[in-house]
């Protein structure tokens, strides 16, 4: 998976993390067992009842075996987006 990711490097790309978390960044590197360097990086807190929430982290590294799913994020449509009035249920832990 790592050699997929070369392409991503010095862009915005979001993670869905194990414990359901959603971190949106910058890449700025990996190693082997898909560790994730971001720079410039958010989390976004989802609630059914209020807008999203964006948590500032800068800096953040996130380990490989807590990884569910990476995506890029296409800028133009992400700064399109209205998060303050986005509702959504919280997301869930990845069962095993």
């Amino acid at each position: 998976m790592s050699s997929t990711l070369e392409p991503l490097v010095n862009r915005v790309i979001s993670v869905v993390t194990a414990d359901g978390r959603m971190i949106v960044g910058t890449l700025k590197g990996f190693d082997q067992t898909v560790n994730l360097i971001l720079d410039e990086s958010h989390e976004r807190v989802f609630s059914s009842s209020h807008g999203v929430e964006q948590v500032m982290l800068g800096l953040y590294i996130i380990r490989g075996d807590n990884v569910a799913v990476i995506g890029e994020v296409d800028e133009t449509m992400d700064a399109a987006l209205d998060l303050e009035t986005m509702k959504a249920a919280p997301l869930n832990a990845v069962a095993h």
